[in-house]
């Protein structure tokens, strides 16, 4: 679950149109969003902000143009429904195990596969919006997860369900990426973000309690959760597709010329040569997949390791994704006011403390309550690290760089949870808390790597500000030393 330009607008303030909706005609609605969207790029050049800096004048807001307030309801939907993939595979997972009658290793692929689907999102983001805009997103991220969760639902041999996660890992990482680089380079982005990201949290919420529900107290099998997850995914085609209508691969191509800022001759080579892009990149990686190796391992180390009841098991994992989405909402609206760099580093620290409770305390009631405020200060740091990229990298690199930074930390959410359950086969699910703890440290030291700096605006980073350049400067330096690039 980025800071890009608007996709299918100009980056100007945008004006309200006054395109009208017919209630009778799906197609003359299909095209007041491209006259919407065209006026939009028309207008890229205009001004009439609410005053204060010029970069702010550039953003868009979530409800402005009109189309705007759609388009943001279907980004919240995308991400409840990808933090309801993540959030029932961790429920349903002793369900998976005894169904098939398998081990911990081999179950955990589940959980790796999705990987493949991340790193061509990444790779194929910055071309996907050339070719087809968000347009396309909105029609390809929902196709590829049914082609995922249809099979599913019929509970195929175990052998299938891992290729089957690739579809919806490609669906889940294309969405991801791009919906975070719209959103992200928006009026009140820390708020903003920490909304739809507050949607994935809320759907990791839903999920682990509705399947342990329908599981555990109904008497279903685990695959009959699937049908739940298609349905909401046919809505969200439905929904998506409608709202996004205007927001065409020209459409794109149309605000890249009239932007200014050269964005159009900007590749993915030169957005991997920036380090910062590595560095958000691996701070995300981390960061997801410690937050789905918790998330997905949680019920499993409740059962086995605190022999809690599976119903009590489910409802852990319910709370520690409810802590993950109130943190998220609530404070997004503090982060920005006392800054990511500090914010952040205090949340981290105070994650590892939560964790180190919900180890070394073995009650199951003070597990809940630890794992619900571990989940609450580990929210904000995606939707941070995603603000932190947009002020660090020209604006001409948000699609790629955290497109491809927001699919690699999916692809965090695959490896780090195989890794977990290949080492439980050997040494019990217990392994599940050193490996966090790990982690964390890791994503603290990571984040302390990254540089203050101003927002680089312009083409290719023409304006940035001196502080951040020399910083950016020292960041290339620190990793050609270690990483000898």
């Amino acid at each position: 679950m980025s800071a890009s330009p608007p996709l299918e607008s100009g980056i100007g303030v945008a004006r309200r149109t006054e395109g009208r909706h017919d209630s009778h005609s799906l197609g003359n609605t299909f095209n007041s969003h491209a006259a919407e969207s065209e006026s939009l790029l028309r207008g890229s050049d205009g001004g009439g902000g609410h005053g204060g800096d010029e970069a702010d004048e550039e953003r868009e807001r979530w409800n402005s143009p009109r189309i705007n307030k759609y388009r943001y309801i279907s980004v919240n939907l995308s991400l409840l429904i990808m933090g309801m993939h993540d959030g029932c595979i961790g429920a349903l997972l002793p369900y998976i195990e005894r169904y098939y009658d398998l081990n911990y290793a081999t179950v955990s692929t589940i959980f790796l596969v999705p990987f493949l689907g991340y790193v061509t999102a990444a790779l194929s983001n910055n071309w996907i919006h050339h070719r087809v805009g968000q347009r396309g997103i909105a029609f390809l991220g929902p196709v590829f997860r049914l082609v995922g969760y249809v099979p599913m639902a019929l509970h195929p041999p175990f052998a299938v369900l891992p290729v089957l996660l690739v579809f919806t890992g490609f669906g889940n990482g294309i969405e991801d990426s791009a919906y975070n680089a719209w959103v992200g380079n928006m009026h009140q982005t820390n708020e903003l973000l920490g909304i739809i990201h507050g949607s994935f949290g809320l759907g990791g919420t839903i999920a682990p309690l509705v399947a342990s529900v329908m599981v555990a107290k109904l008497g279903l099998e685990w695959y009959t959760f699937f049908y739940v997850l298609i349905a909401v995914v046919c809505v969200e085609l439905a929904f998506g597709l409608w709202a996004f209508w205007g927001a065409t691969g020209a459409a794109y191509r149309e605000k890249l010329r009239r932007g200014g800022g050269g964005g159009e001759g900007v590749t993915t080579r030169d957005v991997l040569a920036e380090p910062v892009t590595w560095l958000v990149a691996i701070f995300l990686l981390g960061y997801a997949g410690a937050e789905v190796s918790l998330g997905g391992w949680i019920p499993t180390f409740m059962i086995e390791v605190r022999h809690a009841d599976p119903f009590i098991a489910g409802v852990t994992a319910t709370l520690f994704w409810l802590g993950l989405s109130l943190g998220r909402v609530v404070l997004g609206f503090v982060t920005g006011r006392i800054g990511e760099k500090l914010a952040i580093t205090g949340y981290l620290l105070l994650s590892v403390a939560f964790e180190l409770l919900y180890w070394l305390v073995p009650a199951t009631v003070g597990a809940m309550f630890f794992v619900t405020l571990l989940g609450f200060f580990l929210g904000p740091l995606f939707p941070a690290a995603i603000v932190v990229a947009t002020k660090l990298l020209p604006r001409e690199y948000h699609v790629s760089a955290i497109g491809f930074a927001s699919a690699i930390g999916g692809g965090g959410a695959a490896v780090l949870p195989f890794a977990v359950g290949a080492i439980a086969e050997g040494h019990g699910v217990g392994v599940l808390q050193p490996v966090i703890l790990a982690a964390l440290i890791f994503l603290l030291v990571v984040w302390l790597a990254l540089p203050r700096g101003k927002q680089r605006r312009g083409a290719k980073g023409n304006e940035t500000a001196a502080e951040g350049a020399s910083l950016m400067k020292r960041v290339s330096s620190w990793l050609t030393a270690r990483l000898g690039s």
